[in-house]
């Protein structure tokens, strides 16, 4: 007999199966293509003095958790900071004024 599940019902096993296809292991390539950088520049941040990049290296693979490369990434997001000086001072630039 078929189990009933009410309409929406996700079961554990596809929900689980859901999660490890987002957070899948990467080798450098495919990491590469994820960011936006070169395999190069991954390799460069596997070995960075003061936050390297979290691998695993299996035999002579390395692989990348895309979660924990994403976690990596945050720390270097960069946020512009408005000061009122900086916006008058263009504003008055921009008119031609000193």
């Amino acid at each position: 007999m078929r189990e009933l599940r009410r309409p929406g019902a996700v079961d554990q096993r596809e929900a689980t199966a859901v999660v490890r296809v987002d957070d899948a292991y990467l080798p450098l390539r495919r990491l590469a293509a994820y960011a936006g950088l070169s395999v190069r520049t991954l390799r460069a941040y596997l070995t960075h003095p003061s936050s390297p990049l979290p691998h695993y290296r299996i035999g002579g693979k390395i692989l990348v958790r895309r979660s924990e490369f994403d976690a990596w990434a945050i720390r270097y997001k960069v946020i512009a900071s408005v000061t009122v000086d900086g916006t008058v001072r263009g504003v008055l630039a921009d008119l031609g004024i000193r």
